[in-house]
């Protein structure tokens, strides 16, 4: 057997055709996805409970690990705040935030995600990520950015209060208002002001000052690092830190160390399930942004190949101390929109946060937690989409159904007991719809070969021959409707003669599905009616051919409906013949 070097290491497709316009364009791009991603980075770690280096040290060989593997040529990989709250959570019951413990549950929830993903890569399992519906992922993203948000008003105000829910968080903050410190709520609020002003209004302001477009784009992301800046000068100029606001303190300098995740099984078992959600929440999210970014440039991206490239990513950040990662919306966004041509934007971006990690950590010692609460608070909640939920509510009860589900419960108990209600009713609400497929009783539309439900079209029917569309493929769990279904509707029609069962959109009979369509063919040919098939896809007939179906078949197989009503019924083709041409006579009277 070939391999293929291409598919083991898809950054050699790049590699071969790399410009040199393409390194002025990805040299661009990683400069700006560094300067959005160190606060970011340093932001999130905090967020999962984790020491600010952290969050640094998973934004380096992740990236470099996915350049080599993943699929995307613009997607930005590095910590990401929904998976943050996710680890936060998960970590947060086995160990106490900040302790050693706690940082190596981490790391072998990192490798548990990166084995998980690869395993699935390697399986070519990437349509796994349909077990998530879009209108679960979209309720369970602003969920979690609500929950997230209220989670850093502790940070903002300076008080100390923790929970994982809203049960949880609201009443410890409102017990906590009188507890605020000033200089922190101070210092948060304006963060927060300045940060929200930042990114909806400083980029047009500055466009009208002259600056072209990409320049002022520039200047607007850098936003949070001039927060950052000048919040550690105040800082330290006005001895805030002694006034009771709480900073980052000392960070250690240094490139990512050689870590070996605990190889303890029982905390291998209590994670596993977290490791789970995590990697497919990331994948799907990550997925999604891909593949909406390679649309816009014609490019295409292999669903497997990012299971592989996120599985390496993850690995990557279980042995240099990081935690688990994933494709980051906005980050890719911003990768798109500043040029970036290849997967070596990310390379130069690890490159960069390298450069910082090893050289500029202690220009961060008075950074203010609440500046970096502040980065959280407004990243988080432009992921808010109440679009999607009012979308969803119009156009599916059901989906909806779904979606308040996994907000309600985010919310009020979780992130995990959220995705799983979410998940879970998802693929409840798709077994309830297909046990109970949509048939039609059709007839011919006049003066055409088409055949139309009889409800909403003026068709023309058969006495003697009943055709019914089935519009589900068929299995174990709607066999015996479309059986009771057909019962049902030959008993109301004392001169029938044949039943066609028309199944342009059956793509699949199980084994349960075959034998209802033997035991209808026997019960109506008791009745002295006969059975017949029409518009049969391949696939199925090739199935179907295999089987001793046929033996059990009283009619024949047609290839199209209308076939089928010329050998059955000729009478009522001719019918609707007649009433078109009667229908053109009568509109050229007029």
């Amino acid at each position: 057997m070939k391999i293929d070097p291409d598919r083991l290491l898809p950054a050699l497709t790049w590699l071969r055709t790399y410009r040199r316009d393409d390194l002025a364009s990805d040299l661009l791009a990683g400069v700006i996805v560094t300067i959005m991603l160190i606060p970011q980075s340093l932001a999130y770690a905090l967020l999962a409970g984790l020491p600010p280096q952290v969050g640094l040290y998973a934004s380096i060989l992740p990236l470099v690990a996915y350049a080599l593997f993943g699929s995307s040529r613009t997607l930005a990989v590095g910590p990401v705040a929904v998976v943050s709250l996710m680890t936060a959570a998960a970590v947060g019951q086995l160990a106490a935030p900040g302790s050693p413990e706690y940082l190596a549950a981490a790391l072998a929830l990192a490798l548990l995600s990166g084995l998980f993903l690869l395993a699935l890569g390697l399986l070519r399992l990437g349509a796994i990520a349909n077990l998530l519906s879009h209108p679960v992922i979209s309720g369970f993203i602003s969920a979690s950015a609500v929950l997230i948000a209220l989670s850093q008003m502790k940070h903002i105000l300076g008080v100390p209060v923790g929970g994982q829910s809203l049960a949880e968080i609201l009443p410890a903050l409102a017990g906590s208002l009188g507890e605020t410190n000033p200089e922190t709520l101070a210092v948060g609020g304006l963060a927060l002001a300045f940060l929200f002003w930042v990114r909806g209004r400083l980029k047009p302001l500055l466009q009208r000052a002259g600056l072209g477009p990409r320049l002022a784009d520039f200047l607007a992301k850098a936003g949070p690092v001039a927060a950052v800046v000048v919040s550690i000068l105040a800082v330290r100029a006005l001895g805030l830190a002694e006034a009771g606001v709480s900073i980052v303190g000392e960070i250690p300098a240094g490139l990512p160390p050689l870590t070996v995740p605990p190889l303890d099984a029982p905390l291998w078992l209590e994670l596993l399930p977290a490791a789970a959600l995590i990697s497919l929440v990331g994948f799907v999210e990550t997925v999604s942004v891909a593949e909406t970014l390679a649309a816009k440039r014609r490019q295409r991206i292999d669903p497997n190949q990012e299971l592989v490239g996120l599985g390496a990513a993850n690995l990557a950040a279980a042995v240099t101390g990081g935690y688990a990662v994933t494709g980051g919306f906005a980050r890719s966004v911003v990768n798109f929109a500043a040029g970036a041509q290849t997967p070596l934007a990310g390379v130069i971006t690890a490159g960069f946060i390298a450069v910082t990690a090893s050289f500029l950590t202690p220009l961060f010692y008075f950074l203010p937690k609440a500046v970096l609460a502040a980065t959280i608070v407004v990243a988080v909640l432009s992921l808010v989409d109440l679009g999607a939920i009012r979308r969803t509510w119009r156009y599916s009860k059901a989906d909806f159904a779904a979606m308040a589900a996994t907000v309600v419960l985010v919310l009020g108990v979780g992130v995990e007991a959220g995705i799983l209600a979410g998940v879970a009713l998802s693929i409840a609400l798709f077994l309830w719809r297909t046990t109970r497929p949509h048939t039609a009783v059709v007839g011919q539309v006049p003066g055409s070969e088409h055949f139309r439900n009889v409800e909403r079209h003026a068709v023309i029917e058969s006495e003697t021959v009943l055709t019914l569309r089935v519009d589900e493929s068929l299995y174990f769990a709607n066999s015996r409707f479309l059986e009771q279904r057909i019962l049902e509707l030959v008993a109301a029609r004392p001169a029938l003669e044949h039943v066609v069962l028309m199944c342009p959109a059956v793509n699949f009979i199980d084994a349960s599905a075959l034998e209802s369509l033997e035991a209808i063919a026997d019960r109506l040919d008791t009745a002295g009616v006969r059975l017949h098939l029409s518009e049969v896809k391949g696939p199925v007939m090739d199935r179907l051919r295999r089987s001793d179906f046929f033996e059990h078949l009283t009619g024949e197989v047609f290839l199209s409906q209308y076939a089928a009503m010329r050998a059955l019924d000729p009478g009522s083709t001719e019918r609707a013949a007649g009433t078109q041409e009667a229908l053109r006579l009568a509109s050229g009277q007029r």
